[in-house]
């Protein structure tokens, strides 16, 4: 909920927006007006985007706000790696880095080559080595587990290699007593990898049979995936999901077992599950697909994704939570209530958190911010760097087959705006966009302004207006939409005449595992060219 004072500020920086450019400053004077500024749980971030290290030692979670789901981390010395599902989101397969598992910056891209959807992947160090096992459905032709290796965590990653692993997600790579090299996937079943780590050497079988939750719990359904393993003094650990990842906010687990071989027999976790949302009260839903990591003083800590409570939009968030050994040599979670700040660990070097959305387009930030939503093969070349910004090459009719150029947020309330030149026959506008079926916008032909919303256009919404440059502005207010334009540079707006809400715009609701993105389209014949992108959360409290 938004407190009263919150709502009151807000109304007045609306009030001021219609009639002055866009600034942070802005935002201060309607807080000052009310007295006092709103709380602010998180601490403050580049362009005020929430951030989980509060500068006083503790930390509050999600450690990567925004659509990161499926996380996979590895340790490498003093430093830490992450990456996230990435769908269908090209450039992909955004490796994040960090040197305290509390701040986190994004690398870049280790995936160009579209392969459709792309899930929860396992990232790994064998030898001198890195390596990225991926699921992935090309064409939508059938599930298989393809391999990037990497001689250094920047790159450049190879092309991806199938191993022919079919109707198969959730790859986890270790070695076993053995030494030989194997893989997990959902079921829960393994096969084993030649040494090289990029073909296999044996056939699927059945690996584990998992420890089953109570029948009257409130799940989506059994789904055991997500093995992520772990040898720790004579065991190997084995972490998994069940209860399934969406559905009711009680459905996803996360449950453990050990065994002396990598062939088994395995003993189920006393402990289990280690982490679930037991009411929908709690801050964060959903909460599953964990990965065990030993922290920069060697205590032990599982990174995992959950739903925020009351934004789904945003998808999955990625979690840290601190650990302990018991006794008997099981693991047992301590992070208590999530809603509070946490201890942060210990021993790391403290590094940048995040990195700014605003833009200018004079560098390449393709897979590090922008996407392409599904694209074609060649889709990349869509996208022009040029002197005056980005241009980017018309395509289809509309958002819902243009193949929009997405950003992922990670903020309850923000402002972004952008310049947009129409080139040619060309439409382009600014969107909020989780798919071709789901989506919110509007847009501007050289005659008109469209309006987009239950993702298709609303023609009773037309409105006659001669444009060749436009500035637009969407602000995004705890999922309450709001549009304005200019077109003389942001000296004066137009406040657009239809608000959205857009909370049920989730996997729950139109499926796929995604996020409400913002989305910039490009459709009909010519190009837009996007210049000046600002981003800005005014309130993360």
């Amino acid at each position: 909920m938004v407190n009263t004072s919150r709502r009151s500020a807000f109304k007045m920086l609306m009030a001021g927006m219609a009639s002055a450019p866009f600034s942070m400053g802005s935002v201060a004077v309607a807080q000052c007006a009310q007295g006092r500024a709103p709380l602010r749980k998180w601490g403050g971030g580049i362009e005020g985007q929430r951030k989980a290290d509060l500068g006083n030692g503790t930390y509050l979670n999600p450690i990567i706000a925004g659509d990161h789901p499926d996380p996979t981390i590895l340790k490498d010395g003093g430093d830490y790696y992450m990456t996230f599902s990435s769908f269908y989101s090209y450039p992909g397969v955004v490796i994040w880095h960090s040197t305290d598992l509390v701040n986190w910056v994004p690398l870049g891209p280790a995936l160009s080559k579209p392969l459709g959807a792309v899930w929860a992947m396992d990232l790994c160090k064998h030898g001198d080595r890195y390596f990225i096992y991926m699921p992935a459905n090309p064409g939508g032709n059938g599930w298989s587990i393809y391999v990037i290796w990497a001689d250094r965590m920047e790159g450049p990653w190879s092309d991806p290699i199938d191993l022919n692993i079919g109707n198969s997600i959730d790859p986890g790579h270790v070695v076993g007593e053995d030494g030989k090299r194997y893989l997990f996937v959902n079921g829960i079943r393994k096969i084993r990898l030649t040494d090289d780590g990029l073909a296999t050497d044996g056939t699927l079988e059945p690996a584990y049979s998992p420890w089953k939750y109570p029948d009257d719990w409130v799940v989506e359904n059994f789904a055991p995936e997500g093995p992520k393993l772990l040898r720790h003094g004579e065991w190997f650990y084995l972490m998994m999901a069940v209860g399934g990842t969406a559905g009711p906010p009680t459905g996803h687990m996360v449950i453990a077992a050990r065994s002396k071989s990598i062939h088994g027999p395995w003993e189920h976790c006393p402990h289990n599950p280690l982490v679930r949302t037991t009411s929908a009260d709690e801050p964060w839903w959903s909460r599953g697909h964990a990965s065990l990591v030993e922290g920069p003083a060697g205590d032990w800590w599982m990174v995992y994704h959950g739903y925020e409570n009351g934004f789904r939009t945003l998808g999955r968030q990625t979690l840290l939570e601190p650990m302990e050994w018991t006794d008997d040599g099981w693991l047992r979670a301590k992070g208590g209530d999530l809603s509070k700040p946490l201890p942060k660990p210990k021993g790391g070097k403290r590094g940048p958190s995040g990195v700014a959305w605003s833009d200018n387009f004079t560098t390449n930030k393709l897979g590090t911010q922008w996407c392409f939503h599904d694209p074609a093969p060649d889709e990349i070349r869509r996208a022009v760097y040029e002197t005056k910004g980005l241009r980017i090459v018309a395509k289809g009719r509309s958002p819902s087959d243009s193949t929009p150029l997405t950003c992922s947020v990670g903020d309850r309330a923000y402002v972004v705006e952008v310049t947009m030149d129409l080139i040619g026959n060309a439409e382009g506008g600014l969107l909020l966009f989780y798919s071709q079926k789901a989506f919110v916008g509007i847009g501007f032909t050289p005659d008109e302004v469209k309006t987009f919303e239950y993702a298709e256009e609303q023609p009773w919404m037309r409105l006659a207006l001669p444009t060749s440059s436009v500035r637009i502005r969407l602000t995004n207010d705890n999922n309450i939409i709001t549009f304005h334009y200019s077109h003389d540079g942001g000296r004066t707006w137009t406040l657009h005449g239809l608000r959205m809400e857009v909370s049920g715009i989730h996997h729950n609701v139109f499926g796929g595992f995604l996020s409400l993105k913002v989305g910039i389209y490009s459709a009909n014949k010519g190009s837009i060219l996007v210049r000046d992108f600002v981003y800005r959360a005014f309130d993360s409290g």
